[in-house]
């Protein structure tokens, strides 16, 4: 049977209290904004009075830091109109490839069938990674027999034929039917997935409920006590009143929860990066140029608020250097392939 497409319509959820409340300090830093931002010698200074908009799409994982720094850009300029959609990964870089948005919200690096779209209708951009994130593997509260769960068995459960029952995956667990969730084919987030657990050549299962929208998961999975799925880490701690988090066996043979020392130190298994992607002509206008640039001064002040991990201080460097030097292309993609290896040493 195909999969179960949830068509539920994306819509923007506000921000919790707990983020509103670590905003109220970040409030008082944006008040300096202009004045960090004309220290810049790409930014303008004026902000107050700057007009403009600017689309951005992509990444429902990336989604809460961009609409995050979004709100906060319009409290010191107005009269920019930003829009922050949440049309999956795949999705946003396939209208960023037809130079329909300025920047593109991405939980994965650039495809080289995305590279080669951008090349055909000349769009030229800038890669900028801006966080880490950690893929968080969820059940219903009430699901007191998962305690952990190895990589091997989420292949299990997630590939074509896989089991029907718990019971199927540790004679242990009950036997009643597992209910499955998954982010939608046009998430990153499902990409990044099925490459590291099911694997590149592997088929998901085709009986999964599946949605571009993690709240649609978040709802699906808290409302059944058999229910399983995956998320970026954010969604997890905006929801950990409705949800809990199960440990993923690590290559030591121990559980390693997802948090920011386990994505740090590499023992997490299932971690990645964010970025965001600025078409380069856009990166000519002032209201880009100023928003990117607010961007990179004030994300990391939301990053660890929202449920993220705050890159390396070397990454930031070199990322500010690359948006700095308008560094075009990708580093994930070379002679029309992907590069495989570990983010840190591709990332120049």
């Amino acid at each position: 049977p195909p999969m179960q497409q949830n068509n539920m319509k994306c819509v923007a959820q506000p921000r919790s209290l707990r983020t509103l409340t670590k905003c109220s300090a970040f409030i008082v830093l944006a008040s300096t904004a202009s004045i960090l931002v004309a220290a810049n010698q790409d930014a303008p200074a004026n902000l107050a009075a700057m007009k403009g908009s600017i689309r951005i799409d992509g990444s429902s994982t990336v989604y809460p830091i961009t609409e995050a720094v979004s709100e906060e850009f319009s409290k010191v300029a107005p009269k920019v109109n930003v829009t922050v959609g949440i049309s999956g990964t795949g999705g946003g870089f396939k209208r960023f490839c037809a130079g329909e948005t300025a920047i593109s919200d991405a939980s994965r690096p650039i495809t080289p069938s995305e590279v080669a779209l951008a090349a055909t209708n000349k769009i030229e951009f800038i890669e900028i990674p801006i966080a880490y994130d950690a893929l968080s593997i969820v059940v219903n509260p009430k699901n007191d027999w998962m305690k952990s769960v190895s990589v091997a068995q989420l292949k299990q459960i997630y590939s074509a034929g896989g089991p029907k029952t718990w019971k199927e995956i540790d004679p242990t667990w009950p036997g009643r039917a597992m209910k499955i969730y998954s982010p939608g084919t046009d998430s990153g987030t499902f990409d990044y997935f099925k490459e590291v657990v099911v694997g590149k050549e592997g088929k998901v299962r085709s009986d999964m409920s599946v949605s571009e929208d993690d709240n649609v998961l978040v709802l699906g999975v808290s409302g059944d006590q058999d229910a399983l799925g995956f998320f970026g880490l954010a969604y997890f701690e905006e929801n950990k009143d409705k949800l809990r988090s199960v440990p993923v066996i690590g290559a030591s043979g121990l559980p390693v929860a997802p948090q920011t020392s386990t994505v740090n130190d590499g023992t997490y298994p299932l971690s990645r990066p964010l970025f965001i992607y600025v078409n380069s002509k856009s990166a000519s206008k002032p209201e880009v140029v100023a928003f990117v640039e607010f961007y990179l001064n004030k994300a990391d002040a939301l990053i660890d608020e929202v449920g993220y991990v705050i890159l390396p201080a070397d990454i930031l460097a070199k990322s500010n250097a690359n948006w700095k030097a308008r560094r075009l292309g990708t580093q994930f993609v070379k002679d029309d392939k992907k590069v495989d290896g570990a983010f840190s040493t591709i990332y120049k």
